[in-house]
């Protein structure tokens, strides 16, 4: 942590869209903070922690529509800490897997403001759990590779990611038939069980399974949108076993209403 000047920035993970997933910490700091800089992919009742007369900003991004580029973003975090504001930072997911929390944290390094990283729960994990498929299984499949479907500057190791024995792939939607096919190139079976987890833990999930030479059909077919990620590997199977696990009840859990009546007692 650097060395404060003013305000402190959180870089606060949320969660994957559930807000029973929010940490303790999470909700604490939002109750706590003057400006919370929040992203898309952030679920209304999360933002109903944030303290009455705290500012929203929202900054979020979206493939292929308007967004607010990170250099701007670095910008707002480091104004609103050198007003001596309290700032949350809030993130989808966990801000380092894939959040670009490591570079708003070098940002703020270089500006000497003080700041803090918060886990979150990240999609990489949740997502394919709330459909019903754990990423590894002892009788299945002992490691999982998480990567990413964008990367700036740098095509994906598709010979690596193909012998992943579980794999998933982030911000999967928009490439996914490219993703598909550089796996069967790259070696992979074309009939190993996929399936893409579109909103995970979200009120409008959707899972869609097929084998990986033809889950990309499959999804134009359904018209997945984003978010989605894509799970490759034998323990797409054990989701037939697992149907209980698939969330059926609303969003809004007890959880995020313990979270609020506790905001409550204060």
């Amino acid at each position: 942590m650097s060395k404060q000047v003013s305000g402190t920035v959180y870089l606060v993970g949320a969660g994957p869209g559930d807000p029973g997933l929010l940490t303790l910490r999470a909700a604490w700091l939002l109750g706590r903070a003057d400006a919370v800089v929040y992203d898309r992919l952030i679920h209304p009742e999360v933002l109903k922690h944030a303290r009455p007369r705290a500012r929203l900003l929202f900054v979020g991004k979206e493939g292929g529509g308007e967004s607010v580029r990170q250099e701007e973003i670095n910008a707002l975090l480091v104004s609103q800490a050198r007003l001596g504001r309290t700032v949350v930072r809030l993130k989808g997911g966990d801000p380092f897997v894939f959040g670009r929390g490591g570079e708003e944290a070098l940002a703020l390094e270089a500006a000497g403001i003080s700041y803090e990283v918060v886990p979150g729960v990240s999609s990489g994990v949740a997502a394919p759990a709330a459909a019903g498929i754990p990423v590894t299984h002892r009788d299945v499949s002992g490691s999982v590779t998480f990567a990413t479907g964008h990367r700036s500057g740098k095509a994906p190791d598709w010979a690596h990611l193909a012998g992943a024995e579980t794999l998933v792939l982030f911000m999967a939607g928009s490439r996914l038939e490219e993703a598909t096919l550089a796996l069967i190139a790259a070696g992979r079976s074309p009939s190993t069980p996929t399936a893409i987890v579109e909103a995970g833990t979200w009120e409008h999930q959707r899972v869609i399974e097929a084998p990986l030479a033809s889950i990309a059909q499959r999804a134009r077919e359904a018209a997945v949108g984003s978010p989605a990620l894509l799970v490759v590997g034998e323990v797409v199977s054990l989701r037939s076993q697992l149907r209980s696990l698939v969330r059926s009840e609303p969003v809004v859990s007890e959880s995020a209403r313990f979270l609020k009546a506790e905001a409550g007692h204060e």
